[in-house]
Formats: C-alpha cells, sequence, structure tokens
C-alpha cells in the first residue's frame, strides 16, 4: 500500500525548492516546462509521499478550490490544519533541516526537547503547511 498526502500549493518552483533544498526529501520525475518535477511529488518513505497541487488543480482532486471558503455545512466538524512530520536520524540532522528549511519558508517552533522525548522542531512551508522534523 501507498500513502500519499497532498497539500496545494500556489507557488510550484518555491515548493520544490523548499522540498528538495530545505527539507532534503528526493523530488522524483520528470521535469516540467518550469523546471520542477510533474507531478511534483517528495518521497517520505518507501511508502509513503506528499504531492503538491496548484491551487487551481486542487478544486478537481477535491471538489473545492484551496483558497476558496468552503461551506461550513458541508465539512465535518474540528481542525483542518495537517502537520507532517519527518523523522530524522538526529539531533543535528534536526537542527540542519530546520536552518535549511527557515531560509526557505518560516520557522514555527525552533529545535526543542519535547515533552513526550523526541527532539523537535516545527517550520511552515511557502504555503503555510506545517512540516515537523524530529528525532528520537
Amino acid at each position: 500500500m501507498r500513502t500519499t498526502i497532498a497539500l496545494p500549493t500556489r507557488d510550484r518552483p518555491r515548493s520544490h525548492a523548499f522540498l528538495r533544498d530545505g527539507l532534503g526529501l528526493e523530488t522524483p520525475g520528470e521535469l516540467a516546462d518550469d523546471g520542477v518535477p510533474e507531478p511534483l511529488r517528495a518521497t517520505l518513505s518507501d511508502s509513503c509521499e506528499v504531492m503538491m497541487i496548484p491551487t487551481g488543480g486542487f478544486k478537481w482532486v477535491t471538489g473545492q478550490l484551496a483558497d476558496e471558503p468552503m461551506d461550513a455545512a458541508s465539512l465535518p466538524e474540528g481542525p483542518r490544519q495537517c502537520l507532517v512530520t519527518i523523522e530524522l536520524g538526529s539531533r543535528d540532522d534536526v537542527d540542519a533541516r530546520y536552518a535549511a528549511a527557515t531560509a526557505l519558508g518560516r520557522g514555527m517552533i525552533e529545535p526543542e526537547s519535547a515533552p513526550w522525548g523526541e527532539y523537535r522542531a516545527v517550520v511552515a512551508d511557502p504555503d503555510g503547511h506545517l512540516w515537523q522534523l524530529t528525532s528520537r
């Protein structure tokens, strides 16, 4: 089984740079005219990837534009934010990835020891999606 997490993006080249250079993820695929693989995917593990879908194309997938206000009556209640967690090998890896990612995105939580025992940091990509970097 393979899992794909789809997130909307306003700017494919910026998202590509963040995923590849900021988070250090592999972004396989044939390059499109904009120099970015199409579709824009990043490998999280052997069985999981994230796909960045342009906001206009997101409606084709979800039936709703990513930037369009949603009809609250048609949605389930509760939070709608997503936190993608990437487990890295060491604290040094978390520190290095956080530094690289914040150069292309925005730091949300600086590297710290979490109460549940992991070392972690949280960054936001150029579209505001949250990425947690952890090490045990």
